[in-house]
């Protein structure tokens, strides 16, 4: 019999579940507070739920519990960045970075990723699969439970495409939320993607008060070309109006990740471009020198490049920030950490 992944559950299918196995429906509110507040870890920490209950819920379900492979902290700016095994022997990363206004954790949304973009680690060995709701949550409650803080911001912009992954991003960013759970505002969550404008829409459709990131990289269809796979489905126009179809639908300003590499989208004829691009657009753009991978021959521009550049954006009214760079010193790109691993290379060097 194939059990059921409870923790991926909202209250109301985990009350159906529950009167399947006999028992009163308002037991289902308790078991959700042990799964999502107090986070328990087996069944029979439930202690105001039956022993009986608990022996048909171990029989019948699983419950994610991801195991901590390695946690590496930076020692630049306390960064940490945890490698997290799943049941069937994948691996995972995840990222805790501290800021003023709370702890903000960025997760992964799958096991590898399909969408090639010649700058990131993660694409290199292709996808092995999406993650379960369960198991995005579940990398907020091990670094929640591993620091003893809140979780007050989540990012959606670890190894993988969110949106390629669309109905578990759903499910996640309902039970996130979900006031019987972590109660995290969707104000503070931010779902990033490479460009898929159907699912692009259709999140706009579902009028959630979430941030979409778009990642850019490029002002031109040509060099986007060269950088992700993805743009030879879907132009640059067009993912843009599926920009501004997001904005005109939730009200939500769009961000736009700009990885900046020395020599290939840098200069200022690309910073011209690119304000030509999202001009009068409620957005905000987030430079980001490129963090150097040792399977890509990409440079990270100097300084003075990266200040240039944002000085062009912001003559022509664009509103934009440089990253500030957290984890150098960690394999703080995504899906580094996780292909050394995996490669066998010692992670803690």
């Amino acid at each position: 019999m194939e059990k059921t992944d409870i923790k991926s559950m909202n209250l109301e299918e985990l009350s159906q579940f529950v009167a399947t196995l006999g028992e009163k429906r308002f037991r289902a509110k308790q078991i959700y507070q042990w799964l999502h507040q107090k986070q328990v870890s087996s069944f029979g920490e439930m202690t105001n739920i039956s022993k009986g209950l608990a022996e048909k819920l171990t029989e019948r379900c699983t419950l994610t519990n991801l195991a901590t492979e390695l946690v590496q902290i930076s020692k630049q700016d306390g960064t940490r960045k945890y490698l997290f095994a799943l049941p069937d022997g994948n691996v995972i990363e995840s990222v805790l970075m501290r800021y003023k206004h709370g702890n903000s954790v960025c997760i992964s949304s799958q096991v590898g990723c399909r969408m090639g973009c010649r700058f990131c680690a993660s694409t290199l060995d292709g996808l092995v699969r999406g993650l379960t709701p369960a198991e995005m949550l579940d990398q907020i409650y091990q670094i929640g439970k591993d620091i003893g803080e809140r979780i007050s911001n989540v990012v959606v912009m670890g190894t993988g495409e969110p949106l390629d992954n669309f109905e578990n991003l759903l499910k996640f960013i309902e039970l996130l939320t979900d006031e019987n759970g972590l109660h995290i505002s969707q104000r503070n969550l931010t779902v990033s993607t490479c460009g898929i404008v159907p699912r692009m829409r259709e999140l706009a459709d579902r009028k959630l008060q979430i941030t979409l990131a778009l990642s850019l990289h490029a002002s031109s269809q040509k060099k986007r070309m060269e950088l992700m796979p993805v743009a030879n489905k879907y132009e640059l126009h067009e993912v843009i109006d599926a920009c501004r179809y997001y904005f005109e639908q939730t009200g939500r300003r769009v961000t736009f990740e700009y990885s900046l590499v020395a020599g290939v989208n840098d200069t200022d004829g690309d910073a011209a471009e690119l304000a030509k691009l999202i001009s009068g657009m409620n957005c905000h753009v987030n430079l980001i020198p490129v963090n150097p991978i040792r399977e890509r021959s990409f440079r990270q521009p100097d300084h003075t490049a990266v200040l240039a550049f944002k000085n062009k954006l912001e003559k022509n009214a664009i509103n934009v920030t440089i990253r500030r760079e957290m984890g150098r010193d960690i394999d703080g790109a995504c899906g580094q950490l996780r292909k050394r691993y995996a490669g066998g290379t010692d992670a803690k060097e």
